[in-house]
């Protein structure tokens, strides 16, 4: 079957709140579950007969919202049109330390008008053919909108990397280099 969705797609996101009784000094825990689809269609007919029989095309679902198109990364011999796995990692930690710094200059008062981050993450593959990430970077413009602010805006990459989800999650180093400049 070559494209054809067979598994059904579950609801995107799932909260749940940690229902036990907490003993003195415990912490509540929120548990958010996350669910993906991924449907192969790179078949062409021959399955996995041979490593070059088949292309490296999948399809990524969350719940109802548009699928991505996924591959490999074009060194894997996926298509360079499609979201490759690794983009999608980088894309992740570049997104979650946004959102984190965003939600902090709200908090902090700093008005930041443009947000732009061009990220670059070094993967490094062994011998037998695996690898791993070695880090990332990320390089956010921030525009704020008063002079007097541009200091703690630089200081809230420190607090928003402490907290993005993402990066503490992953056993790489994340390093933020950030700019804020005062928008005209």
């Amino acid at each position: 079957m070559s494209g054809g969705a067979w598994l059904p797609v579950p609801a995107p996101v799932t909260l749940v709140l940690a229902a036990a009784a907490l003993g003195a000094g415990e912490r509540s825990l929120r548990r958010h579950s996350y669910t993906a689809a991924l449907t192969w269609t790179g078949n062409d007919g021959q399955g996995t007969a041979d490593y070059r029989a088949y292309r490296r095309d999948h399809d990524i679902r969350f719940g109802a919202k548009p699928k991505l198109l996924g591959s490999a990364d074009p060194a894997f011999r996926g298509d360079p049109e499609r979201h490759s796995p690794e983009e999608l990692l980088l894309a992740a930690l570049s997104g979650c330390h946004m959102l984190w710094y965003l939600h902090l200059c709200a908090d902090a008062g700093v008005v930041a008008v443009a947000y732009h981050d061009e990220a670059v993450g070094t993967m490094v593959e062994e011998e037998d053919g695996g690898g791993q990430f070695q880090e990332v970077v990320l390089r956010p413009l921030v525009l704020v909108t008063d002079r007097a602010v541009v200091e703690l805006a630089d200081r809230l990459h420190e607090e928003a990397h402490r907290l993005c989800f993402i990066a503490r999650s992953v056993n790489f180093e994340v390093r933020c280099e950030a700019t804020t400049e005062v928008a005209p």
